[in-house]
């Protein structure tokens, strides 16, 4: 298995060869980490995004298509992917729903302050009146910045299912935020 192709080495892989995935890890690591660190300027999210592409790799969410190019290829858009998710992760707020704080600066009036503690009040009593699965859903995607497919693998939920929920949350929470629906939960 030494002089193995990328493409022998990703099927054995498939069929949870830890050897073959040891074999890769060790052939593209060096090339990988200094892709990725050069794209994020960051040493610890290089490593992170590189520990994600060959976690997907493994569990089998990275797909190679040997007809659609070269493997090689492949792995460096997916660690190119990887990187920007992770990038955009950090850059996005991490705002717990029972912790807003008055996002309005210094200098806004007191009006000004006092509609955004409302609609803060109008936004946390719809979302509590989601069921427990869709607040869930909520709380990681739009307050904790995961993605649907982190949101898939922290719940152990198909991707579908997750994207599902998530588009139901925000109907119920339109309906709501609008006047729709009054007082009592909304039902699922």
């Amino acid at each position: 298995m030494e002089n193995s192709s990328d493409f022998m080495l990703y099927r054995l892989i498939q069929d949870k060869d830890k050897d073959a995935l040891e074999q890769l890890y060790d052939r593209y690591e060096k090339i990988l980490f200094s892709f990725l660190l050069k794209m994020t300027e960051d040493r610890a999210l290089a490593e992170e995004a590189m520990q994600e592409v060959f976690i997907k790799i493994w569990r089998g969410t990275g797909e190679y298509d040997e007809s659609k190019g070269k493997f090689t290829s492949w792995l460096f858009t997916m660690s190119r992917n990887s990187a920007i998710d992770l990038i955009r992760k950090r850059k996005k707020p991490t705002v717990p729903l029972d912790e807003i704080n008055d996002m309005a600066d210094g200098d806004s009036s007191v009006e000004q302050k006092a509609e955004w503690q409302e609609q803060k009040d109008q936004i946390q009593t719809a979302v509590e009146r989601l069921s427990a699965e869709q607040q869930k859903m909520i709380q990681l995607f739009y307050f904790k910045g995961h993605t649907h497919e982190a949101i898939a693998e922290i719940c152990d939920l198909p991707l579908g299912t997750v994207k599902s929920r998530i588009r139901l949350a925000l109907g119920k929470l339109k309906k709501s935020l609008h006047g729709v629906q009054e007082g009592g939960a909304i039902d699922d």
